[in-house]
Order: structure tokens, then C-alpha cells, then sequence
């Protein structure tokens, strides 16, 4: 039987709020919005943080290990303050479930000094297998910030520190009222629920094959990333999912009046080949080499129409344990969005 254990802090956000205002079009952000946000941080630390955040993830598993209550930005930064600077980099990005090509890579990187074509190929092709996204400069800034672990380490905090002062500190004393209202309404839902319908309730659709062979599964909402989720590996029999956890009535932009999964999900429709995509997934679920044999589309295109599919919650996702996923239609979301639709424009029920 699988236990369940649960995390909560405003910690996470502080790490996935960069991430996501460094790739808005990922996570369905306005684009000007995000960057009004990076404005309000100083010109050395913001273009420092847009460098990193073209390859830095958010580091879950470091967070998650922090013996801290509450476990908030300053915990967080007195945590790595406590580091020696050339840690940094290692502590929060190489953990057990990092590819072993990948660790290999970027330690002999820090080894020498330097990089070559034979490092960038590695981590690109391992990168790739794996499924992680790649955008333009991803690899060179990974390679320049291990060249030198100590320079990135003194330069990070700092920044870190800057975007806390510019705008997070504000930011999370907006959502941790609504991470502890998630929080407890995820624990009661747990009460009810088999586990495979829960997370795909906290998802909006994701689900986990294997679930019978895991022996943990920590969960903690998140306010930022919603309405995608994260997943980590912690360890053999033992999975992480920071889960979707602002309510559909707020709005990631504060102010925002339109509702944002509304916004997403007629965004998506408004797609001739997205919708096609939705028609084949009614009739069966497909991998996105499946979609892109039909369509006659490159793997890459198909991936990019899936994305805002799933922002959007229009599809359901299995993911396999060897990491092959499988899209869906979710029906019953179609049939949400047509009702909030409704609703916004005040119109009578049909």
C-alpha cells in the first residue's frame, strides 16, 4: 500500500514563479505580463536569472529536504546561503533520478574548466530521450554555468535575493492562503478517493502507471505551475508530484477577471489541427508519434499542439513506467469549458 505524505510552502512557488516567468508560452502566462514582473528586478540580477532559467529547474527534491518550518523564500535562501558557493550549483540540480550521461557531463565540465562539441551532444541527445524541453541557448548557459560552479554559486544567490525583494515577497503572502486551502482539500479528497482517481483529480488528468509498486508518494500544491504538475523520482519505490493548487476562481495575473482555464481552453480550440487532434483522441488514446503518423506533422509540432491542450485541461495523460505517454480526450472538460463559458457571459444555463 502506497502512504501518502504531504509538504507545504511557499518555497516551491519561489522556484517554479522563475521558471515560469522565464518560459510563460510553456505554462500558458502572458508573455508581457511575465516580463513586467522581470522589470521590477534590477538589470544585473534580471539578466543573470535570464540566462539560468533557460535550463535551471526548479529543485524539488533539495526544497522538499529542508528540515524548515515555514518553509518559505527566506528559509529557502538561508539554506543555500548556508552552502559553500561552489555546492550550489550541484546541490540543487544533480539528484539520484539525473541521468547518469548527464552528472558525468557536467561534473567533467566543472573538472576542466570548459566545454566541448562532444559534451553539447551528449547532454542533448540524453536531454531529448528523456523528453525534456530544449530551447535555443539551453545547453551553452548549462555548460557555461558548470565551467565555473563557484562564479555561478556567488552570482545566484544574490539574484535570488533580488527577485525576492523586486516582487516574491510580496506574491507570497497572496498565495499561501490558497496553497493551505489546496493543501486540505487534498487531504480530505484522499479520504475518498483511490489513488489513481486522486492524482488525476490534483492533475487534471495525468496518470501514473505502477502506482501498486510505489511505496511513498510525497505531495505539495503549487500556486504557479497550475494547471500542470511536476513529478520527480525520489528514490526506488518513491515519486514527488507538486500538484495543481490554485483554484479555478483566481487567476495566476492578479486582477485578471476572465477566467484563465477559460481563456486557455478557447485558445486551444481555436486550432484547426488541434482541433483534428482532439477528434482522433475521442476515438482512442495515442502517443504523439501515433498523432504525428495521422496528421502528417513532425513529433515536435504535434508535442507543441499537446502542450496547449494540456494547459488548456483537455487532455488526459498516461504516463507509462517507462515513460512513454498516452493522450486522451477528457470529455467531461469540453463540457467544463462550455459551462464556464456560460457563466462569464451570464447567460442561462442550457
Amino acid at each position: 500500500m502506497t502512504t501518502l505524505s504531504w509538504d507545504l510552502g511557499t518555497a516551491y512557488d519561489f522556484f517554479v514563479s522563475l521558471q515560469v516567468l522565464h518560459q510563460p508560452a510553456d505554462f500558458g502566462l502572458r508573455p508581457s505580463w511575465a516580463a513586467g514582473v522581470r522589470s521590477r528586478i534590477p538589470a544585473g540580477p534580471r539578466e543573470f536569472l535570464g540566462r539560468t532559467f533557460a535550463f535551471f529547474p526548479a529543485p524539488l527534491r533539495w526544497i522538499h529536504s529542508l528540515p524548515l518550518h515555514p518553509k518559505d523564500s527566506n528559509a529557502a535562501l538561508a539554506a543555500l546561503a548556508a552552502l559553500p558557493a561552489g555546492d550550489r550549483l550541484a546541490a540543487l540540480t544533480l539528484t539520484s533520478d539525473t541521468p547518469s550521461p548527464i552528472t558525468e557531463t557536467v561534473l567533467s565540465i566543472a573538472q576542466r574548466g570548459t566545454w566541448n562539441d562532444k559534451d553539447l551532444e551528449v547532454l542533448r541527445s540524453t536531454f531529448q530521450k528523456r523528453g525534456y524541453p530544449l530551447h535555443a541557448n539551453t545547453l551553452p548557459t548549462l555548460c557555461q554555468a558548470w565551467s565555473d560552479p563557484t562564479a555561478f554559486g556567488e552570482a545566484f544567490l544574490p539574484a535570488l535575493q533580488a527577485y525576492r525583494e523586486g516582487f516574491f515577497a510580496e506574491e507570497e503572502l497572496r498565495i499561501a492562503p490558497a496553497l493551505e486551502a489546496s493543501l486540505a482539500r487534498a487531504q480530505a479528497l484522499a479520504e475518498t478517493l483511490p489513488l489513481a482517481e486522486l492524482l488525476s483529480e490534483l492533475s487534471n488528468g495525468v496518470q501514473l502507471s505502477g502506482l501498486e509498486a510505489l511505496q511513498t508518494l510525497y505531495l505539495a500544491p503549487s500556486y504557479w505551475s497550475t494547471p500542470l504538475i511536476f513529478i520527480r523520482t525520489f528514490g526506488e519505490g518513491q515519486k514527488f508530484i507538486l500538484f495543481a493548487g490554485r483554484p479555478a476562481s483566481q487567476a495566476l495575473v492578479p486582477g485578471e477577471t476572465v477566467p484563465a482555464d477559460v481563456i486557455a481552453a478557447l485558445k486551444a480550440l481555436a486550432d484547426p489541427t488541434r482541433l483534428r487532434i482532439l477528434r482522433y483522441l475521442a476515438e482512442q488514446p495515442l502517443t504523439p508519434t501515433d498523432l504525428a503518423h495521422r496528421l502528417r506533422l513532425r513529433p515536435p509540432t504535434v508535442i507543441h499542439h499537446l502542450s496547449a491542450l494540456r494547459l488548456a485541461g483537455l487532455v488526459q495523460i498516461t504516463i507509462q513506467s517507462e515513460g512513454e505517454r498516452r493522450y486522451a480526450l477528457r470529455a467531461e472538460a469540453v463540457e467544463t469549458v462550455l459551462r464556464h463559458t456560460r457563466s462569464f457571459l451570464k447567460l442561462p444555463p442550457s
